[in-house]
């Protein structure tokens, strides 16, 4: 009885497998076409021209429900891993595990930024997901046949699946900008199942009654009633308990899958490695340029079709005895002819452990680097026929040089807990585990992994320069004297020995000074001055203005050496510079005033009268006579009438007059005006003449 509740569990346990592979070894530079398991962008820009992998195998597994101190296992044959290990079981445990091994693969350079890889794998995965750890525990520490048990299983999943790839990788170089980089990259690939198998059960309970079943004779067996539904599917050629494994039939499983990423590159001096050969191809490919390095990729999208595999579902809502139990001869055969067959059907898919990878690259001083990455399921682990990986974090410092690296990964994963392991790449040759050390220091390790490998590495060649002057020896027509890179690495000649090489001598079959670029002086403008005495030497002029023409600057016609006032224009009578302007004399005035003293306004009013017109333009003619001369138009009233109504009545008048000459050309700056009222009168405002003197307007020179 006890075997066959085991295997039950066990069905839904199922094989699990899938995460990490080669863990250290794919943060190496160096990894070549192991890049593209990690990131298909990885083979472009690479330390190789090519690389072979020859067969390389990677092996992981962890959980949650069993620990185990490795020292006490390892050569102690009383070690008993039932009863000496660790188990922890909960209500949902969960194991993961794979083995990846890539076969014969290669990635070479197609052009300078492009690259492909083709490569093999063969791979085995497995996850069970949500398993009740419990029943596991209780079956495999043993009960007693005698007693009643409960097992509350619940819901669970399990999937199992193998196959090999055959796949094709294509990376370019996208972005190049000064200290920004980019490239990406994608992995097609053909897909053909090994073989395939995955249960679930939901709402599974099963009770044991030890003596639940009567027999003839007064005799009772166990009977096993249980609740809920399981299901179960595999590849046609998996049957029977796994007993009877067979390949076969290839053909009717395949699939495609694909693998897509991108790589960033900071390189904050990526002038040191801009040198570039006369094919316009870098000369320091042998070289990591960058600072930090982050990439980001999305594996393993696919599915592989199982065409003849099937799925079975049963529902077992039913009490069966022990002894019928024990007459079946396997699993299938329990469920087939105890329990009720509510479906069957093609299987589905198979569906690949889909992950996103994403990591940082540090280089922390020259061959020193550190690693961070993780690895994100994009795949549920309570669905059906579906593989997915356990979530990881991992920090990998490491030491890098072309034959020889080292690394000491740390990684957390889910459910299994903190690994420490270490591994190297020396040459041909990489080996190593992610958990090693953790496992020797540990009482409970939780998860074991280990890779090895052996490939022909075909490195980047470091350029020669024998001379030192940037242009390697294969391209240097000089290649033991240091010479110019524009000069295909040789040293520049002097052919007429004025010191000036070829290269900057604008004259090299005449000698000459360095100011002339190599050329002897002429003279251009054929003045009978040298060019490098002439200060125009594309102008004839005089010796005593340094061969450059006489200007007249004002346009007056005079030239500026013979020109008093080279920025006005004037007369030759007085040696160019403008005439002196008219003073305005008292006779002016009297004359402006006499003018003004004929304005005649409305009565009470500042209204200008018709009659006014003709004395007004004599003015503007007096006042245009003298253009820089300013005026100021007084305005002024007799006596009659109030003080206030006086003043405000000669200061519109004088206003208007000022506003007459204003708008019949004379400039508004030099014009101002001013009302004096009664203030100011000429006469006595006792008698009618005198009050008309005092009734006038003036205009006198502001000086």
């Amino acid at each position: 009885m006890k075997q066959y509740l085991l295997s039950i569990s066990l069905v839904l346990l199922g094989y699990g497998l899938h995460a990490q592979s080669y863990i250290g070894f794919l943060t190496d530079n160096y990894s070549g076409v192991h890049g593209v398991i990690d990131n298909p962008a990885n083979i472009t820009d690479s330390r190789f021209k090519t690389d072979i992998n020859l067969l390389g195998a990677s092996a992981f597994f962890s959980n949650d429900y069993y620990g185990v101190n490795i020292n006490d296992a390892i050569g102690n044959s009383d070690f008993d891993f039932d009863l000496d290990g660790t188990k922890t079981p909960t209500e949902n445990n969960n194991l993961y595990g794979n083995t990846d091994i890539l076969g014969p693969a290669v990635m070479f350079n197609l052009s300078p930024k492009s690259s492909i890889a083709l490569f093999t794998r063969a791979r085995i995965a497995f996850n069970v997901n949500e398993i009740n750890g419990n029943t596991i525990d209780n079956l495999a520490d043993g009960f007693d046949e005698n007693q009643d048990f409960l097992i509350n299983e619940g819901n669970a999943f399990a999937t199992a699946n193998g196959w090999t790839e055959y796949g094709f990788t294509y990376a370019r170089t996208l972005v190049v900008k000064d200290q920004h980089f980019l490239k990406g990259g994608i992995s097609l690939k053909y897909l053909q199942g090994i073989g395939n198998t995955f249960a679930s059960g939901t709402d599974v309970n099963i009770a044991y009654d030890a003596d639940g079943t009567s027999l003839p004779g007064g005799q009772t067996t166990g009977s096993l009633t249980s609740t809920g539904e399981v299901m179960y599917g595999s590849s046609d050629n998996i049957s029977d308990d796994f007993d009877d494994f067979d390949i076969q039939s290839l053909n009717n499983a395949t699939g495609f899958g694909a693998d897509v990423g991108f790589v960033y590159e900071w390189r904050p001096d990526h002038a040191d490695y801009n040198g570039v050969d006369p094919n316009g191809n870098s000369t320091a490919k042998h070289l990591n340029k960058y600072k930090l390095k982050i990439g980001l990729s999305i594996s393993d999208i696919g599915s592989i079709n199982y065409k003849d595999s099937t799925q079975e579902t049963y529902d077992i809502n039913a009490t069966v005895s022990e002894d019928d139990i024990e007459n079946e001869d396997s699993i299938e055969d329990i469920l087939n002819n105890l329990y009720t067959q509510t479906s069957t059907a093609t299987a589905s898919k198979a569906i690949l452990p889909t992950a996103m990878r994403l990591s940082a690259d540090y280089n922390l001083h020259k061959k020193f680097y550190i690693n961070l990455n993780t690895n994100l399921p994009l795949t549920s682990g309570n669905k059906i026929n579906v593989n997915r990986i356990p979530a990881t974090l991992g920090l990998t410092p490491r030491f890098e040089t072309k034959w020889f690296s080292f690394y000491l990964p740390l990684s957390v994963i889910k459910d299994a807990g903190t690994q420490l392991g270490a591994g190297l790449r020396a040459g041909p040759l990489y080996i190593g585990s992610g958990s090693i050390l953790s496992a020797l220091t540990s009482n409970t390790s939780r998860a074991a992994d280990v890779y090895a490998g052996v490939k022909i590495p075909i490195y980047q060649p470091t350029p020669k320069d024998k001379d030192g002057d940037g242009v390697l020896n294969k391209f240097d027509d000089c290649p033991k004297e240091f010479g110019d890179p524009e000069n295909n690495g040789c040293p520049w000649k002097d052919t007429d020995g004025d010191t000036i090489l070829d290269k900057d001598d604008a004259c090299i079959n005449e000698a000459g000074p360095t100011e002339n670029n190599g050329c002897p002086w002429g003279d251009a403008d054929g003045d009978g001055i040298l060019d490098n005495e002439d200060t125009c030497p594309n102008e004839k002029g005089p010796l005593e203005n340094n061969g450059c023409p006489w200007k007249d600057t004002d346009g007056d016609g005079i030239l500026d050496k013979d020109d008093a006032c080279i920025n006005e224009a004037g007369t030759v009578a007085n040696k160019g510079c403008p005439e002196p302007e008219p003073i305005v004399t008292e006779e002016v005035q009297k004359t402006l005033n006499e003018y003004a003293k004929t304005i005649l306004f409305t009565t009470g009013k500042s209204t200008l009268k018709e009659e006014s017109t003709g004395v007004l333009t004599d003015i503007i003619m007096i006042l245009n006579e003298y253009p820089t001369a300013n005026f100021t138009v007084e305005g002024h009233t007799d006596s009659i009438g109030s003080r206030i109504t006086n003043q405000k009545l000669s200061e519109e008048r004088a206003n208007a007059v000022k506003t007459f000459l204003i708008e019949n050309g004379i400039a508004a700056t030099r014009l101002t005006s001013v009302g004096y009222g009664e203030d100011k009168p000429i006469a006595d405002n006792m008698y009618k003449a005198g009050r008309s003197q005092n009734r006038r307007v003036e205009i006198n020179l502001v000086k």
